[in-house]
């Protein structure tokens, strides 16, 4: 029989060399899978596999299955009870996706970066401050998958069965309830790192204090990395739904767009961060050289003071035979005062130019 040739936004599926490990069972992957009938969620669980079947009794109803990491083989299980392209299972397995909402037929793709935050007191690497995960969401007429990738997802079903209003309007709810619940903690991420990079900069700007210059480039560089997971967000929602206008609905849409406001607000916060953080490494970078300028007029007015009782003892330890002070009575207690009264007018004179 010919090979047969993958039809567009199709490829031909890998063949996976067998690994010798025992295969996990889907179930360890899956988190939960509910179904919602009118907007409200039906007691317990279904079993996926027949999930499908269940909706089908209803006109107006959903699954959402909630899945953690799961493997291609797993995956692809996944892929044949609910109709989802190859192309979506290759983004899904791969887990290294920058935000975005791509349409496939009647299915939409959507992915959401994950960020979290720890003290740097709490942590004994100091890249560990903001860790990044991510969330991926397949959205169909009739079921909602979403997918997490290192990142925590606490059960959102109380949060859609409060937007009843919301529900009712089918399985895109999920990817808002989840989309909304991301980006609100970008903003609780967002308020502990201003708090941070004021301390920074009462540090830095503190007379007499030592700057740790290390800290600030760590919080720009993880200020850095929370922006490539955050600024491709806002733009991708807008384009999503303004070419998706067929599969969101209206009341939907205006969720979505307060979504895509908040994270548009998240961006312009961190990238006032970053600046703040430039102007702290430019301060730091002067106070620190303006140090080094005072410790070296420091260094140089002790050797200037020092030289004078050198030059002095130099000059009558040369043992010439015609040195008429080396026989005067009062040579040597002449020559200490010499050498005081000279040391005590140069620290006069450092003290008053602020060399001391």
């Amino acid at each position: 029989m010919p090979p047969r040739i993958p039809m567009p936004g199709q490829r031909p599926k890998k063949v996976q060399p067998p690994t010798g490990g025992i295969p996990v069972p889907l179930e360890r992957q899956i988190d939960f899978c509910r179904v919602f009938v009118d907007g409200k969620r039906q007691p317990g669980n279904v079993r996926m596999g027949h999930a499908l079947e269940v909706v089908e009794r209803y006109e107006n109803a959903f699954v959402w299955l909630s899945l953690k990491e799961p493997s291609n083989e797993q995956m692809e299980k996944i892929a044949e009870i609910f109709d989802i392209e190859d192309l979506v299972v290759d983004d899904v397995v791969d887990a290294h996706q920058r935000p975005k909402i791509e349409r496939h037929d009647e299915q939409l793709f959507m992915v959401v970066r994950s960020v979290s935050y720890r003290d740097d007191e709490e942590v004994a690497d100091a890249r560990e401050i903001i860790s990044t995960g991510e969330v991926q969401m397949i959205v169909g007429e009739k079921f909602a998958i979403t997918i997490r990738h290192g990142a925590r997802l606490p059960d959102l079903t109380p949060k859609l069965e409060d937007e009843q209003e919301l529900a009712v309007l089918g399985p895109t709810a999920v990817a808002w309830a989840v989309s909304d619940y991301l980006v609100d903690n970008y903003l609780k991420v967002t308020d502990l790192l201003e708090d941070d990079v004021d301390d920074l900069e009462n540090e830095v700007f503190t007379p007499r204090r030592t700057i740790n210059i290390d800290k600030i480039y760590t919080y720009k560089r993880e200020i850095l990395e929370m922006r490539h997971a955050i600024d491709p967000l806002a733009p991708a929602l807008r384009n999503g739904l303004n070419n998706n206008k067929d599969l969101l609905r209206k009341a939907l849409r205006t969720y979505f767009r307060d979504v895509q406001d908040n994270a548009t607000i998240v961006s312009d916060r961190l990238s006032g961060f970053d600046e703040r953080l430039t102007s702290l490494l430019d301060a730091s970078v002067a106070k620190v050289t303006m140090q080094q300028n005072s410790d070296m007029r420091t260094i140089s007015a002790v050797v200037g003071m020092a030289a004078v009782p050198t030059l002095v003892a130099g000059i009558y330890g040369m043992n010439f035979e015609n040195m008429p002070e080396l026989g005067w009575r009062y040579g040597y207690a002449a020559a200490l005062l010499v050498m005081l009264a000279a040391i005590s007018a140069m620290w006069w004179w450092f003290r008053k130019n602020h060399w001391l």
